[in-house]
């Protein structure tokens, strides 16, 4: 791929598990040339551009927009926040991405879920809904398309931020999933799978990779992990879900949508949907996907952060 082409990597500057951010990383890192699809400029932006990627402001539910940024490129990888015109984005990319006949790979960032869903048999979730028409969508459009699809993320409030606050006030990770197993992956080793079929993509095309972290485990061994990873007592409680529910997501304030979302994902892990174990991430990166104590040994500062917050409360 000639320099001047650069690589479009939408959702570049998100917060929450921040794959499209990673993916320019990598890819800067490999010292490809990147344009980075954001919102706005903002701080974020501006350290995207500070590591040599090109920025590009604008909404992707615009069709002008995504033109834009797809302008002289060859390559491109699809992703946004949850939020209500998922779907919507997803179209318009498409179509913008079929009027662009160089075209050479369209990655698509999905859901495990996915694989066990059909037009009979969806979940209560709209982002998850979303993810399956989508990919749908990209299937009848006959474009190059390689579809990603992660389990939940390490990097979820159910196992960072709202785990290490509950871990500070009383030790204890508080979830409604039974005793269920789940294998959440981190975010760099899905935005390395990424990265990796952007370089080369040839080999790719058409493929669906599904990727879970290196093992599935019940939340009682995850409790072991981040006790051991903190060298302190970590104990799991499980809460019942209405409990839960009412008592604890319901007190984030979050948006409707990604409350929804959040609720059907603890729902479906307490139906142990979430025990999937795949070894694509090693098959496409030659790489293990980072365990669970090693992803909370990482990010030991989240943990003290949340343990000096409730020493001040």
């Amino acid at each position: 791929m000639p320099n001047k082409s650069p690589i479009l990597v939408t959702g570049a500057a998100g917060k929450v598990g921040a794959v499209g951010r990673t993916v320019v990383e990598i890819l800067r890192e490999k010292n490809l040339p990147v344009r980075a699809f954001v919102r706005r400029f903002d701080e974020r932006s501006q350290a995207l551009s500070n590591i040599g990627a090109e920025i590009i402001a604008g909404d992707l539910t615009n069709g002008s927009d995504v033109k834009r940024a797809l302008e002289g490129c060859r390559r491109m990888y699809f992703g946004m926040s949850v939020s209500p015109p998922y779907l919507e984005a997803t179209v318009i990319a498409a179509a913008a991405a079929k009027e662009h006949s160089e075209l050479e790979v369209f990655v698509n960032i999905s859901q495990m879920t996915v694989s066990q869903m059909s037009l009979i048999n969806m979940t209560d979730s709209p982002q998850q809904r979303q993810h399956w028409l989508g990919e749908q969508v990209l299937n009848w459009s006959g474009l190059p398309v390689v579809h990603v699809r992660a389990t939940v993320f390490l990097e979820h409030f159910f196992f960072s931020d709202w785990a290490a606050a509950s871990i500070a006030k009383d030790s204890t990770i508080r979830l409604p999933f039974g005793s269920a197993r789940t294998s959440p992956i981190a975010v760099y080793d899905v935005a390395q799978v990424i990265a990796t079929v952007l370089e080369s993509p040839s080999m790719h095309i058409g493929k669906v990779y599904e990727l879970t972290g290196s093992q599935s485990q019940d939340m009682n061994s995850m409790a072991a992990e981040y006790s051991a990873a903190l060298n302190k007592p970590v104990s799991y409680v499980d809460v019942p879900y209405d409990e839960w529910y009412k008592k604890e997501l319901s007190a984030h304030g979050l948006p409707e949508h990604v409350l929804n979302h959040f609720a059907t994902m603890a729902q479906l892990h307490k139906e142990n949907r979430y025990d999937r174990l795949t070894h694509d991430v090693e098959k496409i990166t030659e790489k293990p996907p980072l365990s669970v104590r090693d992803f909370v040994k990482q990010h030991a500062d989240l943990f003290l952060k949340a343990d000096k917050i409730t020493m001040n409360l």
